[in-house]
């Protein structure tokens, strides 16, 4: 049975993505910034990290986009109510997951990665993906999206 689209978006929805706009598209700046090798972004990263990230195949770099353009994707689907918003946050998760967790298991990171909020990041980045997957799925039981 197919519920109907309640009329008016409640403002957790709003918020949630908005939210997740800023943050995915934070998510696509630095994907941009570091591919296009923007030097006055790369500035900032010392040099064996930008070396580190040199090394990693391109399949990583494939997941990497589908990440953070799948979460981009997703924001601007769930502020459109959009059902749609599901696949595109299930695609950003699993390129989060996927290459991620390849740069975290299978790979020797240079300690400068893994100090601080280095270290939390990725898994900070897995679980918002996680979160926003989850929210778009609630979205999408209670009818508000289309």
């Amino acid at each position: 049975m197919q519920l109907a689209v309640s009329s008016r978006a409640p403002a957790h929805l709003w918020i949630v993505g908005i939210l997740a706009l800023l943050w995915n598209a934070f998510g696509c700046y630095d994907y941009l910034m570091t591919n296009t090798r923007n030097q006055a972004y790369l500035s900032a990263f010392p040099a064996d990290q930008i070396a580190y990230l040199d090394s990693l195949p391109s399949w990583v770099t494939a997941f990497w986009a589908l990440g953070v353009w799948g979460g981009l994707a997703g924001a601007i689907l769930l502020l459109a109510r959009s059902r749609h918003a599901i696949l595109a946050f299930g695609i950003s998760l699993i390129g989060a997951v996927v290459g991620l967790g390849y740069q975290m298991f299978a790979t020797d990171m240079p300690a400068s990665m893994k100090q601080g909020i280095g270290g939390i990041m990725p898994w900070v980045i897995i679980a918002i993906a996680a979160l926003q997957l989850w929210y778009a799925r609630s979205a999408g039981k209670q009818a508000l999206l289309r």
